[in-house]
């Protein structure tokens, strides 16, 4: 099975989506292997921004200094998803990174819908709601990243127990 990382930004967590958000998941089938609020500190965000998805050198310092702003405006959850392919489907469940341009029935497409031109006009980060590993290289470096072995769980959902052998 594949993992993924969902870390549900400080949009989110303020905007009391994390259960909502935390049931499509679950329905689309995915098991919650690891999850955890914490506020990580800017060093951490660097790591995982840059060192592992190379946004300042991608987009340049003001978007990364901005990024990493919104990031520290409050505590985030970070959640590990297990399924068939979890990278690529949490991906199109999430939606496209600017909400204006998320289709309907994604997550950023039901629940934001600021443009990249509002925002940099005034000089600010897009309030997209979730972040998800773009790839399964990215995905293994950014749950390892974000939480230890010991904070990941490995267990048999209901349906696989009458789905499975003995």
């Amino acid at each position: 099975m594949e993992q993924t990382l969902v870390i549900y930004k400080p949009d989110a967590v303020q905007r009391g989506l994390i259960g909502e958000i935390m049931t499509r998941f679950e329905r689309a089938g995915f098991k919650i292997v690891g999850i955890k609020m914490l506020k990580p500190d800017a060093a951490h965000y660097y790591e995982h921004y840059e060192g592992i998805g190379t946004l300042k050198t991608r987009k340049g310092d003001k978007i990364f200094n901005s990024q990493l702003d919104h990031m520290l405006e409050g505590p985030v959850v970070a959640m590990v998803l297990e399924g068939v392919e979890a990278v690529e489907t949490v991906r199109k469940m999430v939606g496209s990174t600017e909400p204006k341009s998320a289709l309907p029935g994604t997550i950023r497409g039901d629940f934001a819908h600021v443009s990249f031109d509002r925002v940099n006009s005034i000089g600010k980060s897009v309030a997209n709601i979730v972040h998800a590993s773009a790839d399964k290289g990215e995905a293994k470096k950014e749950i390892s990243h974000w939480f230890k072995k010991n904070e990941l769980y490995s267990y048999n959902a209901l349906h696989e127990y009458y789905t499975q052998p003995k």
